[in-house]
């Protein structure tokens, strides 16, 4: 069985109802049923506020994340995810690279995240760096991580 192409992937910032619908269905399918985060805990109180990115392999939603504020010179990346099926086809990657991109467009100098411990190795392939200690999110295994954006490294074209 071949694997799709990640260039194959078109990840895109979020600016309609029917691209926040299709991220959502994405995370819901992700964190609410395959590891059984509450619903509440899934769509908070940040929605609002972040930038949405949503991926689609042949028109289809294969994966999502979001990216908020979280002070000056940093922004969070939150709510990775890529279905099941999708997995290891490097789409996790591409997604990361677009919103990377995006923060460092917006000025940026420095993205964290919460990485579920499982997928930590992903990150740390990404020159992501563990902060500190493991916690517990959502009843999940957790670890804060961070990376440094390159100046003007701006590799989305999206602004």
């Amino acid at each position: 069985m071949s694997h799709a192409d990640a260039r194959d992937l078109d990840v895109q910032v979020v600016r309609t109802d029917d691209q926040y619908d299709d991220a959502l269905g994405v995370r819901y399918a992700v964190f609410v049923d395959e590891q059984d985060v509450p619903e509440d805990l899934e769509a908070d109180e940040y929605e609002n506020e972040s930038v949405h990115f949503v991926a689609y392999r042949d028109g289809d939603p294969a994966g999502a994340a979001r990216l908020r504020e979280k002070g000056d010179d940093a922004a969070k990346v939150e709510r990775v995810a890529v279905l099941r099926e999708h997995r290891g086809e490097g789409y996790g990657r591409e997604i990361m690279r677009e919103v990377e991109g995006v923060a460092a467009t917006r000025g940026y100098d420095r993205v964290t995240l919460h990485a579920q411990t499982h997928a930590a190795p992903f990150y740390d392939r990404l020159d992501y760096e563990r902060v500190g200690e493991e916690f517990e999110e959502a009843g999940i295994p957790h670890v804060t991580m961070e990376k440094a954006l390159a100046d003007g490294s701006g590799q989305s074209g999206v602004e």
